[in-house]
């Protein structure tokens, strides 16, 4: 049984069969064990994607690879975008719960046929089918998170999210040392991704049954939702404004964040002890930003927590390979400070953007977009290394491209602030259009104040709220 919403009221409305509904009193209990349920879901996804990159250097040696057969090898493993894309289209379709279930049954499966392979075919193989599990499963996750909690707990929600998977992202860092100075092979990294076959009990219990309304709807959009849905002149500029986010938050992130490491021992001279200080304790400090953007979105808005706090953000990553750290007396201090500027205002912007993600859009493609999301973050993740090495002649060096990838965010910022609705406040049905969505489907939706909407089909805030 998955956790019990008593309580929860639900506005029906039938027509033809179908059945829309709105939870309006979800009980504390049942939120708490939902937001539990994602962040133990949340911290496993982040150790598990993390182990292939903490263990970089030793599974070139494992493999005998050499650094650009590394470099190609991990692009390779880039694939499972395509896969998180497939399944965030069936959590869409069959449910969101089956995806995540499914998903934690199969990793640990997965994982041990990771740590057990003796080629490097093979272990990416593997990867591949790990990260396109977790991401379905994450996808589903944060998307559920908007759906079953109420209006004013959304973005606390994301922010839990958000939160746990940087917790887990960290914790392969501080585990790899205690194995290499036990003597034990960079493989056993994965014993805790394989262990994680005993969270499908409990994971399984916290998260949400969906009620015969849910699987109605679910039924109904089978036939009528598309993969291409999202471009729907409905949703168009919506769709196209946070694909064009994506594709500029992650060419910049991946310049800024990959080549960090290399910017502070290489050109800076950093000492490589004080740069991994340097990176822990800013991914560490970053994380404070969490609670702060789920208090930024539920007071200011989504729109101002990604387009201010996400602007500023940017500055710190231009501070930290703009800026005059080489040349001042304490370099470390000032790449310190202008590496935690940037982490915690990235993560301030990550609660914001998942909050209105997952509300822009109606229940049959919010995984979905999260999923287009996720696809385009990994093309443009390629595209970026492809260009920056074509770009390092013709420029200068390898920090004066870096330096201009890092003003992409900037535009990324102001998009979003010009193009995307503010959603604080709003029943998920308003924020996301449903009821006109329904009406071009042939559908109805309950006449409540989930539905009113005006002349052009924009969202109305619901004046009793």
């Amino acid at each position: 049984m998955g956790a019990e919403t008593g309580g929860m009221m639900a506005e029906v409305a039938e027509t033809g069969g179908v059945q829309r509904f709105d939870q309006t009193d979800v009980t504390p209990g049942a939120s708490a064990a939902i937001i539990a349920a994602t962040v133990i879901l949340l911290l496993y996804q982040g150790y598990t994607l993390s182990v292939a990159g903490v263990a970089a250097p030793w599974i070139a040696k494992s493999f005998d690879l050499t650094q650009p057969e590394l470099a190609r090898l991990f692009a390779w493993m880039s694939a499972s975008a395509i896969g998180s894309l497939l399944l965030a289209r069936m959590a869409d379709r069959v449910g969101r719960r089956r995806i995540i279930v499914v998903s934690l049954l199969l990793t640990p499966l997965f994982s041990a046929g990771a740590a057990l392979s003796p080629h490097p075919i093979s272990f990416a193989v593997f990867q591949i089918l790990i990260a396109a599990l977790l991401g379905g499963s994450v996808s589903s996750a944060i998307v559920l998170l908007a759906e079953q909690l109420p209006v004013e707990r959304r973005a606390q929600g994301q922010g839990f999210a958000a939160f746990a998977s940087a917790v887990g992202g960290v914790l392969g860092y501080l585990l790899i040392p205690f194995l290499l100075k036990w003597g034990y092979s960079w493989r056993w990294l994965l014993a805790p991704s394989v262990a994680g076959a005993i969270l499908v009990w409990p994971v399984t219990r916290m998260l949400p049954q969906e009620t015969r309304f849910a699987q109605k709807v679910i039924a109904a959009s089978r036939g009528q939702s598309h993969f291409y849905d999202i471009m729907h002149p409905l949703y168009r500029r919506r769709s196209l404004t946070l694909l064009a986010c994506a594709a500029l938050d992650t060419m910049a992130g991946t310049a800024v964040n990959g080549w960090l490491y290399f910017e502070a021992v290489s050109i800076i001279g950093l000492s490589p002890g004080s740069a991994s200080t340097l990176v822990v304790a800013g991914m560490v400090f970053g994380m404070i930003g969490f609670p702060i953007g789920a208090w930024t979105s539920e007071h200011l808005g989504r729109v101002p927590t990604v387009a201010w706090f996400g602007g500023a953000a940017w500055l710190g990553a231009i501070a930290f390979y703009w800026g005059p750290a080489g040349a001042t007396s304490y370099p470390l201090l000032f790449l310190l400070g202008s590496y935690c500027w940037f982490k915690v205002g990235s993560a301030v912007m990550t609660v914001g953007a998942n909050a209105a993600a997952t509300e822009l859009f109606p229940a049959d493609m919010r995984t979905t977009m999260v999923g287009w999301q996720t696809i385009t973050g990994a093309f443009f993740s390629m595209l970026t290394q492809v260009v920056i090495a074509a770009l390092i002649k013709p420029l200068g060096g390898l920090e004066n491209v870096i330096r201009y990838f890092a003003l992409l965010g900037i535009p990324s910022a102001i998009l979003f602030g010009a193009f995307i609705d503010e959603t604080r406040g709003l029943k998920l049905a308003v924020a996301s259009k449903e009821a006109l969505w329904d009406r071009l489907h042939g559908l109805h939706a309950h006449p409540s104040g989930d539905s009113r909407l005006n002349a052009s089909g924009a969202a109305q805030p619901d004046p009793t709220r």
